[in-house]
Order: structure tokens, then sequence, then C-alpha cells
């Protein structure tokens, strides 16, 4: 294939070029706001708006949308504040603590279960319709325990897709229409390949998110207690221990931390990524080009819902102390609306929560001529199967870390099975029993 720079290699837009980009967008936000017409005095107003580690490289685009907006709607004010993604929560937690709170806030769906309950209903501000604009997979998991709609989808990076080297997987009998489905199918290739070339099959595992695409369930309804300690979580674990003693499975997966695993795709020791991430293939491209033009790119291996499983989307939501819902729902329908969601897309490498910008061309008219565009493609075509497996708990990277490590206790035999996910259980229902 062709090389050319293009599709998913958008992740960073900085300095002179974003500039440039989102200025030329602001004649074309200001018709999206003249379209609603004037909200004159119902939404007047200053409406104080937080969002996540945008000013740096994206001030240009969010000015933008604000000085459309505020043309349209002379009688609102919105006071933009960005927050660096490390100090969110703690900044929005102090602030519904202090009762002095933003209109609107840009949070994440992980943490709906921490603060799900000081949020709006909003479905008070936005009709059905205007729900019913965002993707439903997207939209549902928003809700608190008591069925209320705390947050609305913003933008998020797709569920991933499968990475394969082609040399490796023809050398072990297969084809690109014969590549795995699910995680099964992929340990299997895996064996395979290093049966074959020597060569390790994926940096693959067991961990929580695994298991959640494997088809266990992690919590119970209600999000209060561990549901993971089954025989067919026993099952799952005994599986993968097999094919990783058996050299299908590279042993740097033992690690910590995924982006410095000993084996890689970039490093050329490892054969596929089966459920990988944009993010992935970028660095592949810059650091691994002899790589990169030896890879077939497939959709993400699923478990046996056939679900595309992502972990996490950026949302927002209105706290219920605040003075001002209204006018900071009407912004939010405004900034999340197709046409600026659209926009924002082809600034940088992200997915809109919006069914009529996925319609548009820059979405369903991909020409594949290199990885870039294929796994973009692949990304568009599986949004319909897309489930957000966020834990939605008040510490949901502390659980899965307490997982994770219970799952290498047993892996590498310091542990059986039975006592990993008890130690895990029980750690898990102390730290949810903190949160409620």
């Amino acid at each position: 294939m062709g090389i050319t720079r293009r599709g998913l290699l958008r992740t960073t837009v900085a300095g002179a070029a974003a500039t440039a980009a989102a200025g030329s967008l602001t004649g074309c936000l200001g018709q999206t706001a003249g379209s609603q017409g004037s909200a004159g005095e119902k939404f007047a107003g200053e409406v104080e708006w937080w969002t996540i580690n945008l000013q740096k490289n994206y001030a240009p685009y969010i000015q933008g949308m604000i000085d459309a907006y505020t043309a349209e709607h002379p009688d609102v004010t919105i006071n933009w504040v960005d927050v660096p993604g490390q100090d969110i929560t703690t900044k929005l937690l102090a602030a519904i603590a202090s009762g002095t709170v933003p209109d609107a806030v840009n949070y994440t769906s992980f943490t709906v279960g921490l603060f799900g309950d000081s949020m709006s209903d909003l479905g008070e501000f936005f009709t059905d319709e205007e729900l019913g604009a965002y993707v439903p997979s997207l939209l549902t998991t928003l809700k608190n325990d008591a069925d209320h709609q705390v947050g609305i989808p913003w933008y998020n990076g797709g569920a991933g897709f499968g990475i394969y080297r082609k040399s490796l997987c023809e050398q072990a009998g297969y084809t690109e229409d014969s590549l795995p489905t699910s995680y099964e199918e992929a340990l299997e290739l895996c064996q395979a390949i290093y049966d074959k070339t020597d060569v390790y099959g994926a940096n693959l595992m067991c961990y929580s998110q695994e298991m959640q695409g494997e088809g266990i369930t992690m919590l119970n309804d209600e999000r209060t207690e561990a549901a993971f300690n089954t025989p067919d979580t026993v099952a799952v674990m005994e599986r993968y221990k097999k094919y990783f003693e058996s050299r299908a499975i590279a042993p740097g997966v033992m690690g910590k931390e995924a982006r410095q695993y000993e084996q890689s795709l970039e490093n050329g020791q490892i054969a596929c990524a089966p459920k990988s991430v944009s993010s992935a293939l970028i660095n592949i491209q810059k650091n691994a080009p002899d790589v990169y033009d030896d890879l077939w790119i497939a959709p993400g291996v699923t478990g046996p819902a056939g679900e595309q499983l992502f972990f996490g989307q950026q949302v927002f939501g209105i706290p219920s102390a605040s003075n001002n819902k209204a006018a900071a729902a009407e912004w939010l329908k405004f900034v999340t609306n197709a046409e600026n969601q659209l926009a924002f897309c082809k600034l940088v490498s992200i997915f809109p929560s919006s069914a009529a910008a996925l319609e548009d061309p820059f979405f369903t008219d991909i020409e594949v001529t290199e990885a870039m565009d294929a796994g973009r493609q692949v990304l568009v075509a599986q949004f319909d199967s897309m489930v957000d497996a966020a834990l939605s708990t008040g510490n949901d990277t502390l659980l899965r870390e307490v997982f994770d490590e219970q799952i290498r206790t047993y892996i590498t035999g310091q542990s059986s099975a039975e006592d990993a996910l008890g130690t895990a259980e029980q750690q898990w229902n102390d730290e949810l029993a903190k949160q409620q």
C-alpha cells in the first residue's frame, strides 16, 4: 500500500496549524448558532463551563464556538475554564462539596458512579428528540442509580481494531479473510504463529478489560459489589495461563505498564494486537515503518455477545447546584451538535457521539490506501456494536489495578485462580463500600 499521512494521523494539532484550522471554522460555527434562533431572556446569564486538557492545542476551535454562540445570544456569557486531566476529579469534588459548581462540566463515563448523584437529570432540559440525536449505545450508559440521564456523550476514541503482521500470519497458514473474530480464536492464532515462527503472538492477558471482553460481568447491577468470582472467570484464567506458558503470549505482558512492555509490535517481537487502539497504529507508523508496511487491519476481537467494547468517553453534565441550568443545557446542545462535533473530529483523531456527524462523507467515504485508512474505516463500521465498558464507579482505576495484580499472581504461579479472585473480590468490595 502507498504511504500517505492522512486518516487517523491527526492526533496533534497545535500552533499555527490549529489556529488556521479553527479560524476557518468560526464562520461555519456562527451559522450553526444562528440556525437555533435567538434564545432571548429565557437562557440569559453566565455559564461557567469546564473542559479537560483542551486549552493548549484546541483553544482556537473552542473560542470559535464561544464567539459564534454568544454573537447569536448576546444575553449569554460563556466562562470557559480548562482543567488539567489529573486535576478534574479532585477539583470537581471540591466544587460539589463547597456548593460553588460550574454550570456545565466535562467529565468521563468512568466517573459516572462518583459524580452521577450530584448531576441534574438532563431529561428535564433535553427533549426525547434531542437525546435521540446521540448514538444510543453512547447515551444509555450515562445514567445514575436512579435512572436519571446525568450525562450526554461528547467524543471518544473508538472501540479499537485488530493489528496483524501479514508475513507472520501467512507463515502460520492464515489469510486476511481468516483472521480471528473472538478472543479464543486470537489465542489460537498466537499459538500457531509461535509454533511456526518462534515469534510471540501477542501481549494479550486476562486483565480486567479483557475479562469484560470475554463476557465476564465485573460488578453487580448496583455497582456495589464485585461479581467476577465465578467458575467462568476461573476457566478464562486457566485458558490464558495455558497460552502464556506455551509462549503464544509474550512474557513482557506481566509488566504493569502496557506502554512499556518488553515485546511490542514496534520492536518486532510480537505478531499481532487483536484488540488495539489508533494511537498504537500511529506509533508503529512513526517508529517501525517496516512493520507498518506489513500490516493487516481487522475488526477487534469480541466476546460471546459480539460487542465492541471501549473503556470510557468524554461526557458533559450539569451539576445539580448550578444556578443557570437551562442556559447551560442550551450551550451543551450547541457544543455537541453534529456540525461542531464534525469540525472537532477533523482536527484530532476522535469520533463523535452525534449520529448525524457519522453520516458525513468524512466518515463514510474513506479511501483505503494504507493501514491508517483501514483502521479508521473499521472504527466507523463498528459504531453500531460499540458498548462503553467503563465500570463507572468512584475509582475505576484502582479497582482495575487491584484485579490485574491478582491476575499476575496467578499467571506467575504465586496463587491459585480461586485465591487470586477471592483476594481481588474482597479488595473490590472494601473499596466499593467506602463509596456508598
